[in-house]
């Protein structure tokens, strides 16, 4: 089986859903996670901090400099990940589309390089 990085994608302008949203986008998620394990698909997901909090570590006349990141103009960033095992791309893009309905957010998929 591969495994797919199916990418949770945020809108930077976007103000988060009320609570009482939330609370049914939490709990769509956690029926998509369960469906995951069921179906022996399920390898890791997780919900990441807003970009404001992000640190780039970057090389700096033979040394390392860490700044507050990211520099990036964007109209969406990386707000969560999900590592998905499936036999095929079609089965990644399914699970994608459940990830989506659940999310309410796009969701980008890939592959990673090599067979896993």
């Amino acid at each position: 089986m591969k495994h797919y990085l199916l990418s949770v994608l945020q809108p930077a302008d976007g103000t988060p859903p009320p609570p009482e949203e939330l609370a049914v986008i939490g709990a769509q998620l956690q029926a998509f996670h369960e469906e995951l394990a069921a179906a022996g698909a399920w390898v890791y997901a997780g919900g990441l901090a807003g970009p404001d909090t992000a640190r780039v570590v970057r090389p700096a006349a033979g040394d390392l400099a860490v700044s507050d990141g990211p520099y990036a103009e964007t109209k969406e960033y990386l707000g969560g990940i999900c590592i998905v095992a499936a036999p095929d791309d079609d089965t990644a893009l399914a699970w994608a589309r459940k990830a989506q309905a659940a999310t309410t957010l796009p969701i980008e998929v890939r592959a990673f390089m090599g067979d896993h």
